[in-house]
């Protein structure tokens, strides 16, 4: 098979078997590197300092998938690692802090890149807190009114939510904290949260996890709330037929007929940046404090 080479900043990547299909019929391993190369400059502030999973393809997405945690050996020494500890030693994770990683990766077959939701310098102390809406049944317009009730709900408590489509069959619904409270408080927050909607929507909602027990409800997973998990990186490519793209959503756009949680593709994504801004461009100047929501919480838990 060919190869190719893509210029990223001061390093120049080879991309190796370029012509190789990740998505059938026609989208190859080149495309996704082009891809990640060209969104990069929307993509890279969303990964800054975050440690990452790789969910990688090496036979495309037909093929057997590998979720990796740690940087391998053969990684050149230019990209970042991040050192964190576990029971027994410790892992070096990727981070993304170029368009020549993302454009290395890519050529790794690494196709959806994971998300910490602290950043490495306060491991403990998360600054993104995640609503994740995980529809039992692929019905886009009640899983897009779903989440206008997460939105609706968190408004009232105060907060300002961000949307994003997961690119598969959801939506994530994000809130940009400042680093005052450990994993503990955030995922017991979005926990009561989950309950609270469950309560007020018991026809929509669940909060069961296994899925025998769902009733075909949607499910308000907030589990990617804890130390070490992860959440799918904005704009990263879903492991999908026509390669979804998880997309930050302007609120309003949460009302449009079109709006699907795997509508947006790459050259889609790219087309909407050519002509608009990210629309989660300010997400990180806007990082609140707990405090008031979780006593407003705290009453409305408590009404009868």
């Amino acid at each position: 098979m060919s190869s190719a080479h893509i210029r990223a900043g001061r390093h120049t990547i080879e991309i190796t078997r370029a012509d190789k299909i990740l998505f059938g019929p026609s989208i190859t391993k080149l495309d996704l590197a082009r891809y990640y190369e060209q969104v990069a400059p929307t993509m890279l502030p969303h990964l800054k300092d975050r440690p990452l999973n790789l969910e990688r393809y090496p036979d495309g997405i037909a093929g057997h998938r590998i979720v990796q945690q740690h940087a391998s050996g053969h990684f050149p020494d230019w990209i970042r690692r991040a050192r964190v500890p576990k029971k027994g030693g410790h892992v070096e994770h990727v981070m993304a802090s170029d368009a020549a990683t993302l454009v290395y990766l890519a050529n790794q077959a690494c196709i959806t890149l994971h998300r910490w939701p602290s950043r490495v310098d306060r491991l403990e102390r998360p600054d993104r807190m995640i609503f994740d809406l995980d529809p039992s049944l692929h019905d886009p317009a009640a899983v897009k009114r779903a989440a206008q009730k997460i939105v609706a709900l968190l408004q009232q408590l105060g907060c300002e939510p961000w949307v994003m489509t997961s690119g598969s069959r959801g939506y994530h619904i994000v809130l940009p904290l400042q680093r005052r409270t450990g994993f503990d408080f955030v995922r017991t927050f979005a926990r009561d949260v989950a309950e609270l909607a469950r309560r007020r929507h018991p026809e929509t909602f669940t909060t069961e996890q296994r899925k025998a027990k769902r009733e075909q409800k949607i499910l308000i997973d907030v589990m990617r709330n804890g130390y070490a998990h992860t959440s799918v990186a904005p704009y990263a490519v879903r492991a999908r037929p026509k390669a979804p793209v998880a997309t930050p959503l302007h609120l309003d756009e949460l009302g449009e007929r079109a709006t699907r949680p795997d509508r947006w593709t790459m050259q889609l994504v790219l087309a909407r940046l050519a002509r608009d801004r990210d629309p989660w461009g300010d997400m990180a100047r806007k990082a609140v404090t707990l405090t008031r929501a979780r006593a407003r919480l705290d009453d409305a838990l408590a009404e009868r």
